[in-house]
């Protein structure tokens, strides 16, 4: 069997499951969001849009994401 390891993160106060290994911009990409349009913070620090490839996500990790919307 080939089962891929998946560790718990919460996101946005929601337990979620990711692949163990998953960085920053895999999140983002998982739903469906666009880099350039989110503010991440990874447990109380903000993690700048060139870090997110290279940020990787552990056990229990607290990550809030921000959508940007533009309007007037």
């Amino acid at each position: 069997m080939n089962e891929t390891a998946h560790i718990q993160v919460h996101v946005n106060g929601e337990v979620t499951e990711v692949p163990a290994g998953s960085t920053v911009a895999d999140l983002v990409a998982s739903r469906d969001l666009k880099p350039q349009q989110v503010a991440v913070e990874l447990n109380r620090s903000i993690v700048p849009r060139a870090k997110h490839s290279d940020t990787t996500l552990g056990a229990g990790d607290r990550v809030e994401i921000v959508t940007m919307v533009g309007g007037g």
